[in-house]
């Protein structure tokens, strides 16, 4: 009995004088450590077993699908293309988590979290893939062309309009306000260390910029978003690749060094598995989103003959996210050796790292790399909000006048903000969607799988696989796909 007072006394006292932070820090404990990380994982290795390894048996399928992603539909139907609506995840999946995400994870949680990224991309791309077949079946008309995502399969799907309302809550709330204010807060970070910038001063910038974009519809996010983030990608990877040519000799040496601190026996003995498991799922979950809820929003907008074509799609973003943007990170990083100084974390590292491979210069390279990657999450971030408002209520111009200046004053309060708080209450909300999610795809998920089965089975019949609302049994509340034809 004393042993339990003494405890009480002790939570107690530290309720008294713990901070906003610490108690953030508590809810990220108990959230991560007891729930999500098993939850994810173990999710994810059921629809990888449930679908037969759909994320590697369709691995081919899923390129020819890219390629073939602008759409053939007549003009007048056309809403947003498959590309498209890849972009527009990729906008939200590529940005902060693949500079200064990992290298967080890799300051904090060791190499080791490097190897728990990829673990989490290659089980995770199967959720990515239900999540988002799941999204298009569900789908509904608007007069841009269709929107949905796990608020709408949550509604009709499950029959739980609550769910859904609170999951389009939390959105809005995580992508709009949080998660943008975590990508201003590191580009300007960033561009601090670079350039010496005033933060007050490219706030103001940064929040301009956004407010010109996201004040001129999905239209143009889809628009900027198709040419701009393949474009910033490709040229951050060919950095990469430079810097693993020079340095190919160490290459051998990195996946070893990635392995051995994941499971080596001294860092079991320490601890410092269960941190490197804990940081590397939620470095990786902050970058790729694989079942987190977003990407379906986006994934629901594309015009498909099929809800698969869309699932194959957005199961490759997480793949080009992680294990080859973040994985350049990771490399950059290891090869320079500052990480094991411990006296940089963050985007700081990142930088660091790039510019003992390529000179000062590379600070700079990296300042601006990170603002395109930062400005296309913010406005990928932005309509996953917006297409949330109008599953709530409906949506009026005072409302999403509301919604947007909301975003441009987080959008500027993330510039200022200090960079732990803002990365805590990330993980939390993102922790939270994932949680809903999650429960709502694992109930649904044979819908996803009878989808893949008819895609599969009319492959093999050699046709352009074509999906109606009856082509699957016991299937009910479809709005966005027409009956077949008699």
């Amino acid at each position: 009995m004393d042993f339990i007072k003494d405890k009480m006394n002790d939570f107690l006292t530290w309720i008294q004088h713990a901070t906003a932070q610490d108690f953030i820090n508590l809810s990220n404990e108990i959230l991560w450590s007891y729930f999500l990380i098993f939850l994810l994982i173990g999710v994810g290795l059921y629809f990888t077993v449930k679908t037969r390894f759909v994320q590697v048996r369709l691995f081919g399928e899923m390129f020819r699908l890219l390629g073939d992603g602008f759409n053939r539909y007549p003009k007048e139907q056309r809403g947003i293309s498959s590309f498209q609506a890849f972009c527009i995840s990729a906008a939200s999946r590529v940005g902060i988590g693949n500079l200064a995400g990992v290298a967080g994870a890799i300051a904090l949680g060791g190499p080791g979290a490097v190897f728990w990224m990829w673990a989490l991309a290659v089980i995770g791309a199967a959720s990515g893939f239900v999540e988002s077949t799941l999204a298009q079946i569900y789908k509904v008309k608007d007069k841009s062309g269709f929107r949905g995502g796990p608020a709408y399969y949550m509604e009709k799907g499950l029959g739980k309009r609550w769910m859904g309302i609170l999951f389009a809550i939390l959105i809005m709330v995580c992508f709009g306000f949080v998660f943008n204010a975590v990508q201003a807060n590191t580009v300007t970070a960033a561009v601090e260390t670079a350039f010496g910038f005033d933060k007050n001063i490219f706030g103001i910038i940064l929040s301009i910029l956004t407010a010109i974009v996201i004040f001129g519809g999905v239209k143009r996010i889809a628009s900027i978003s198709t040419w701009l983030v393949p474009t910033m990608a490709t040229f951050y990877i060919f950095i990469a690749l430079f810097v693993m040519i020079v340095n190919f000799r160490q290459i051998p040496e990195v996946f070893m060094t990635i392995l051995s601190h994941a499971f080596g026996f001294q860092e079991f003995l320490g601890g410092g598995i269960g941190t490197a498991i804990t940081l590397g799922i939620k470095r990786g979950l902050f970058s790729n989103e694989a079942g987190m809820g977003s990407a379906p929003n986006a994934a629901a907008t594309a015009t498909v003959s099929h809800p698969v074509k869309q699932g194959l799609v957005q199961a490759l973003g997480v793949y080009v996210d992680t294990l080859l943007v973040c994985s350049a990170t990771a490399f950059i990083i290891l090869t320079s050796g500052i990480y094991k100084t411990g006296e940089v974390s963050g985007i700081e590292l990142t930088q660091a790292s790039l510019s003992s491979h390529m000179g000062d210069w590379a600070t700079i390279f990296i300042a601006i790399i990170l603002f395109f990657f930062a400005f296309t999450s913010i406005i990928g971030n932005y309509y996953y909000g917006e297409t949330n408002i109008e599953f709530i209520g409906k949506k009026t111009r005072t409302s999403i006048l509301i919604y947007r200046l909301c975003v441009v004053g987080m959008v500027m309060f993330g510039s200022v903000a200090h960079n732990e708080m803002v990365w805590s209450l990330a993980d939390i909300f993102m922790g939270l969607m994932a949680l809903f999610n999650l429960v709502a795809i694992v109930l649904l998920g044979k819908f996803a799988f009878a989808a893949l089965k008819d895609y599969t089975d009319q492959r093999k019949a050699g046709k352009d696989p074509v999906f109606y609302a009856d082509s699957i049994e016991g299937l009910t509340n479809i709005e966005g796909w027409e009956k077949r034809p008699k």
